[in-house]
């Protein structure tokens, strides 16, 4: 499928730009696509000169041709453009209404040398269509319009390099090397003939241009021309790449910037005043001098260096801003002042200040942001210094001021070099927000240290007080709570003290030393006392403990033998007050060396006194006489007090329930050791059975077949006690759960001795069953005391059982220590 040139009318007759059309056009060609990898050629001369014919051969476009056979006249009005078919890279072709046209009448010469200004100004080759007759001619050559157009392109627009093309048609006998030098001659001279703005005095012309010079046979000769056309049409691929017609072009915009620039470009061409210069002097000083300072103060927007350096501060400060800046906005003034030095002086100058009023407003931002860089690093190099500072053990006040001298000084030789000349701009605001940061960061980092200093002691404090203080409150000596203050006054004036050094360096006024110090003080003495409170919910627990290990263990720590010799009333007793001093220690905090009646009140109440009530009245009576009969402790304060008096009697009623199944136990295993060692019948009895069993024995004796029976007998009857464990159910005496069991069992193991000697009668024995161990009844069989409810809380049940041991003498019995309880909550509850 044949490629379409997309030939649109660009630019109207009447001056009119069709934006809609060329992004029509942009689009169906793909030319944003085209990155910078694009060209633009454009073609001009006198009218019916075969500008079209010549592209629509050079590059298959369809502009429109005219017809030689109806005459000759404008056939191309405005500007075209057109996609060049088969061209790489992608080309595109601008076919320019032709000069000199009887249409627009000899006056009116404005569009054509805005056309011809838009061509140079789009273009990066320019073909100049031209007769070869008409070399050397003034009006013929375009002289006059080149010689305008080469002097306001670069007034109005950034100096590119475009390729001018001049195409030499119908050439004729006179040889081409004779032709060229006379062209590039005159080209020579226009170009020196145009007056200059300083900056470009001495610039030469190949540094806006490139001239090459072509010349192609009639079209009359149409083989001769097509082939001399398709050589041409070779020099256009590639036409951009290094050696190319275009190679060394610059200022190249992106294909997709290409619409809105061409656009921009035919705007500022129409509305340049200085291709027809206004009468009135003022008028022209005010809009020439208005659009000098809009083109600089535009210039200054896309200026390369101020570009550069806006992205630059974007990412950080830099170094020589303001030298940088000032030489920017001083490059434009003194660009402003020399192209309107002709123009009214006072409208020049005021002009002048609106220019640089517009250019300061505008790198006015960039220059905040550049002192918001100064700032943020003076205030991160503060953060630095100060932590390697800290690092390094340097004191925390001095390590702040000279951190601060330091970020401060950085900053002032910061906003002194951001500094510009055009304006007297002033960074105090800056400066104080960065000594407000500074200061806000010195306190937070002073608040983290001590904050750290703090925890760090008081975890000192818990580590050095927890653990010592929870064995004293266990041991429940009679110097406990003496121990503890004297434990809790070393510990925190240690602590303290090492504080106090600790925080010397940070300079802190004598109040807030003061009141770190007594904070430090008070957390020491509410970790003991929230221990104390932990210990005293676990009260119950302790109290069991205690008594196990008094009541279990003798003085060597040994477990006790219930044998006839121990006294269990006495031990009961002596369990029991160590149990009872151990709830005195725990029923108060003692952290002031006052004196105090709870253990005395507590023996006097719980052991050597009882109290019965039994009606309502005496109970109301009971509680205004009966020591116990109160939610607070004489001499003691409320907040002071762990364990009410009404709690401790409630704890120890459900301690002595919980505690008498084990007295009960020692007692059972007393007389089951009694039982044990008196095993075998009294003499006397066994006598009197020699006596009254004379006769049976004669009988046995002189009768071997009944000795032999009640051997076998004997045997049966042994192994069923060995088989059923009858002494081991027996232990502890005779009971009914006992027999129960004795009697379920006898059957099965009578069918298995059975089975056993049937087996080895046949010579197959079976392997022996593990044999399960044989629970003893009054391990099964206990009887639980009921807890009283008088304490609201929740405790398990204790189930303690007896260990039998072996030894010579016969069996003996001890008892293990009480299972551990979970904690108790003690609540305080009305006495009953």
């Amino acid at each position: 499928m044949e490629e379409d040139c997309c030939a649109t009318q660009l630019i109207y007759g009447d001056g009119e730009f069709n934006s809609s059309g060329l992004d029509r056009f942009v689009k169906e060609v793909k030319l944003a696509e085209c990155g910078l990898s694009y060209a633009v050629v454009a073609i001009m001369g006198p009218q019916s000169s075969g500008k079209s014919t010549l592209l629509n051969h050079l590059f298959h476009t369809k502009f429109r041709e005219m017809d030689a056979y109806s005459g000759r006249s404008q056939t191309t009005k405005g500007i075209w453009i057109a996609k060049c078919v088969g061209i790489e890279p992608c080309t595109i072709a601008m076919d320019l209404e032709g000069t000199d046209g009887r249409e627009r009448g000899e006056d009116d010469t404005t569009f054509e040398k805005q056309s011809a200004l838009f061509a140079l100004a789009v273009s990066d080759i320019v073909l100049i269509n031209m007769w070869c007759h008409d070399i050397g001619r003034e009006q013929a050559a375009n002289k006059p319009l080149l010689k305008t157009v080469f002097q306001v392109m670069m007034r109005l627009f950034s100096p590119r390099k475009t390729t001018l093309l001049f195409v030499i048609r119908d050439k004729t006998k006179t040889p081409f090397e004779y032709l060229e030098p006379v062209l590039r001659e005159d080209i020579q001279k226009i170009w020196d003939g145009v007056p200059k703005p300083q900056a470009h005095k001495s610039t030469p012309f190949s540094d806006f241009f490139s001239v090459e010079v072509v010349a192609l046979s009639s079209y009359e000769e149409e083989e001769k021309f097509k082939e001399e056309v398709a050589q041409l049409r070779q020099r256009f691929f590639h036409s951009i790449s290094p050696g190319g017609l275009a190679g060394d072009r610059r200022g190249v915009v992106p294909a997709t910037g290409f619409s809105f620039s061409a656009q921009q470009i035919w705007k500022v061409i129409k509305e340049n005043k200085d291709l027809d210069l206004p009468a009135h002097k003022v008028m022209v000083a005010t809009v020439r001098c208005e659009e000098i300072a809009n083109q600089k103060s535009n210039q200054l927007v896309y200026d390369e260096d101020w570009l550069a350096l806006k992205e630059a501060v974007q990412t950080g400060p830099v170094q020589g801003f303001g030298i940088r800046l000032s030489s920017i906005l001083g490059t434009y003034l003194s660009e402003y002042d020399m192209e309107a030095v002709y123009f009214d002086e006072g409208v020049r100058n005021a002009k002048r200040q609106l220019l640089e009023s517009k250019a300061l407003d505008f790198v006015y931002p960039a220059y905040t942001t550049m002192l918001g860089h100064l700032r943020s690093k003076a205030l991160e190099d503060f953060k630095v210094r100060l932590e390697q500072s800290l690092n390094k053990g340097g004191e925390f006040a001095s390590s702040v001021r000279t951190s601060s001298q330091s970020s401060m000084l950085e900053f002032d030789k910061g906003c002194a070099d951001a500094a510009i000349q055009q304006a007297d701009w002033d960074g105090s605001r800056v400066r104080e927000k960065l000594k407000r940061d500074i200061d806000a960061h010195a306190s937070s980092v002073r608040s983290a240290k001590l904050s750290e200093l703090k925890i760090n002691y008081e975890k000192q404090l818990s580590a050095s007080l927890t653990g010592p203080v929870e064995a004293l409150l266990e041991t429940g000596g009679k110097d406990t709570w003496t121990s503890i203050r004297k434990l809790l006054n070393h510990e925190t004036e240690v602590a303290v003290s090492e504080f106090s050094a600790a925080v010397a360096g940070f300079e802190l006024d004598k109040d807030t030393s003061t009141k770190m110090n007594q904070n430090l003080r008070d957390y020491a003495r509410n970790v003991v006392e929230k221990k104390a409170q932990e210990e005293a919910g676990n009260i119950m627990i302790h109290m069991k403990d205690r008594f196990s290990t008094v009541f279990n263990y003798d003085s060597d720590s040994m477990p006790r033998v219930w044998t006839e010799k121990e006294d269990i009333r006495s031990i009961t007793k002596d369990a029991r007050s160590a149990s009872l001093k151990l709830l005195s220690v725990m029923a108060a905090i003692r952290m002031e060396s006052k004196p105090d009646n709870i253990e005395k009140l507590l023996f006097s109440s719980l052991m050597d006194g009882t109290v019965t009530v039994s009606s309502s009245q005496d109970r109301r009576v009971a509680a205004s006489t009966y020591p116990l009969a109160s939610s607070t402790w004489e001499e003691v304060s409320s907040k002071d007090t762990l364990i009410t008096p009404v709690q401790c009697k409630s704890l120890w009623r459900q301690f002595k329930a919980e505690t008498e199944y084990s007295v009960t136990q020692a007692i059972s295993a007393q007389e089951a050791h009694k039982q044990s060692n008196n095993w075998w019948p009294p003499l006397w009895t066994i006598l009197v059975m020699i006596v009254l069993g004379f006769n049976e024995i004669i009988l046995l004796i002189t009768n071997p077949l009944y000795l032999v029976v009640l051997f076998v007998a004997f045997l049966i009857s042994t192994a069923l006690w060995v088989q059923m464990g009858i002494a081991r159910v027996f232990q502890h005496g005779i009971q009914l759960s006992g027999i129960l069991s004795i009697v379920s069992r006898f059957l099965p193991t009578v069918m298995d001795l059975l089975r056993k000697l049937a087996e080895k009668s046949q010579g197959n024995p079976a392997p022996e069953a593990p044999r399960r161990p044989v629970s003893v009844a009054s391990q099964s069989h206990r009887n639980e005391t009921p807890l009283p409810n008088t304490v609201s809380c929740s405790i398990p049940e204790s189930t303690v059982s007896s260990n039998m041991s072996s030894s010579d003498g016969g069996v003996e019995y001890s008892s293990p220590p009480l299972r551990q309880r979970r904690p108790t909550n003690v609540q305080e509850v009305e006495p009953s």
